[in-house]
């Protein structure tokens, strides 16, 4: 077994390696070996790709068996990017977003998203300026880092960012934050799984020459 050290030992150390079983393949070996007496834990004991119980719901997004369905959201000639909202490397989702960490990945207090240099001139958009990201959903404000390392046509701007509607009134609020939630769909993936889909919608950007609005939601009134 592992025996812990106390909090003064690891903080020396630095880091904690918990020991690990080898990945001998589990259940998926025993079935390969002998798939009589190693069933699958499934109604047949065989891998399925059909399921009466899923297809018995009725749900026309999400029938019984793997099938190719249509995107909601894709690009259209007023929402002509792919924005991707991915987790961030600053913090874990939005925990401790107000910590120095993940403020000193900001800029000019906003979250930072990333475009390639095409998509950048075509808009006027010049590395660290301010944009506006938006669709039917809503907006925010973000800074912008100009980079070959996203694709043209792709917008990345990472989750977590607090909410902070500059009038949550609005049916199409406009976060100042940074935040994509007020631009992807607030939907679960099918009516039988209600996975999130929360990383994944299309946008147009702008350059925002506007007041910057202040940053309130760290603001404890």
């Amino acid at each position: 077994g592992l025996e812990a050290p106390d909090f003064e030992e690891f903080w020396a150390r630095g880091s904690l390696v918990v020991p690990q079983h080898l990945d001998d393949g589990g259940s998926l070996r025993r079935f390969r070996e002998d798939p009589i007496a190693r069933p699958l834990p499934t109604r047949s004991g065989r891998i399925e790709i059909f399921s009466q119980k899923i297809a018995d719901h009725g749900d026309a997004d999400c029938p019984g068996h793997p099938v190719w369905l249509e995107k909601t959201d894709t690009p259209k000639p007023d929402t002509p990017c792919f924005l991707v909202a991915n987790q961030p490397v600053t913090r874990l989702h939005s925990q401790l977003d107000f910590g120095g960490h993940s403020l000193d990945a900001k800029h000019r207090g906003r979250e930072v998203a990333r475009m390639n240099p095409r998509d950048a001139k075509a808009r006027g958009i010049t590395e660290g300026d301010i944009i506006r990201i938006f669709n039917a959903r809503g907006a925010c404000l973000a800074a912008v880092h100009v980079t070959d390392g996203i694709a043209p046509g792709v917008v990345q701007l990472p989750t977590g960012a607090w909410y902070d509607p500059m009038d949550p009134e609005e049916e199409a609020p406009l976060c100042v934050h940074g935040n994509p939630n007020v631009l992807t769909r607030d939907i679960g993936t099918s009516s039988f799984a209600q996975g999130c889909t929360g990383q994944l919608t299309t946008v147009e950007v702008e350059r925002f020459n506007g007041n910057l609005p202040p940053i309130r939601a760290f603001d404890p009134a």
